[in-house]
């Protein structure tokens, strides 16, 4: 199968595949707690492979993950959780490093600077030719802030260009009822499908009844995970994402 990771390819290679299919795929995400069986890297490790698969199943190419800029003080696990004071613990972190304003700056002023981040990331891929862009937020909140960049951006563009925002799981609810959960059976299983080097559920607690620390329980736990049911929700989830983003390039045409 060619390569469709852009930052890998060969200039020759690129113009190629972009003039099959102008559709640009990119993963955002961070670093965030996600239990202690997951990569902290989850979201965006789970949105990276999520636009590599789109791109090799349809066309298109898949860019780098936009690691760093989301609103950590008001959506992130660590800072936020109800037992973030153990997450802290376990990653050896004084809960003083997470204090309301320990970013430096009000949640308002992160968002619009991500916002405009993702903005500058959905231009600068129209300089490259791309017609469509898809941004995959791998962390659920940052959804939001993609999907303002994106009609900024489509704003901007008169129907020249356009760009959308989704998560994936949200996709496909009506056909997976349990898609979506934080580091729970879904997120544990696409990572094992996609991942499966970044998971260990030995790190699990032994008893089921367990508490989990910074994780889905009850019908979700991430004990029930499994690599087939995770690619099966790969599967689902880029087949709804192509759907949308191929409408979108057709409606360019």
């Amino acid at each position: 199968m060619s390569n469709v990771r852009y930052h890998e390819m060969l200039p020759f290679e690129i113009v190629a595949a972009r003039e099959a299919c102008p559709l640009a795929f990119v993963p955002l995400g961070g670093i965030e707690w996600h239990g202690e069986h997951l990569a902290v890297g989850n979201d965006a490790l789970k949105a990276e492979m999520l636009a590599v698969r789109c791109a090799e199943a349809r066309g298109g190419l898949a860019f780098p993950p936009v690691w760093w800029g989301e609103p950590r003080e008001a959506y992130l696990m660590d800072a936020n959780a109800a037992d973030r004071e153990q997450i802290n613990e376990k990653m050896g972190l004084p809960p003083e490093n997470f204090a309301p304003g320990y970013m430096g700056r009000s949640v308002h002023d992160t968002d619009r600077a991500y916002i405009e981040l993702l903005l500058h990331v959905c231009r600068q891929l129209r300089s490259l030719g791309f017609r469509v862009v898809t941004l995959i937020a791998g962390h659920y909140p940052i959804r939001h802030q993609a999907q303002a960049a994106a009609e900024w951006f489509n704003v901007s563009e008169r129907g020249r260009a356009q760009a959308w925002a989704c998560s994936g799981y949200e996709l496909v609810h009506g056909e997976i009822p349990l898609a979506g959960d934080h580091a729970g059976r879904w997120e544990t299983s696409l990572l094992m499908a996609l991942r499966p080097e970044c998971v260990d559920l030995n790190r699990l607690p032994a008893d089921p009844e367990a508490p989990l620390i910074g994780a889905s329980g009850g019908e979700r736990h991430p004990a029930e995970a499994d690599a087939e049911w995770g690619e099966a929700g790969v599967r689902a989830v880029v087949a709804a994402i192509n759907a949308r983003a191929h409408e979108l390039i057709t409606g360019l045409a």
